[in-house]
């Protein structure tokens, strides 16, 4: 998948995210978001399940939260 368009669905797929937390601030795409405390434990999960289908990506137990920290750290996970 091109870089551009995994970047975008990843940013669209956070954004919606922090909608539902009611956080409009704009982010970048080096922006911490889970560290940053934007992002809790169950929206992680939530990530992790969203690049699972739209990437068919399968995680493992070693993961570690700043790979899914920004838009710039998810989007070379997925394009690894």
């Amino acid at each position: 998948m091109e870089c551009i368009e995994s970047k975008q669905m990843i940013r669209e797929f956070l954004q919606s995210l922090l909608r539902q937390k009611m956080d409009t601030r704009p982010f970048g795409d080096d922006t911490s978001l889970i560290l940053g405390g934007r992002l809790d434990s169950i929206d992680t999960v939530e990530l992790v399940l969203f690049l699972e289908t739209a990437f068919g990506m399968k995680f493992r137990s070693g993961l570690q939260r700043e790979q899914l920290d920004t838009v710039n750290t998810i989007d070379a996970l997925v394009n690894a």
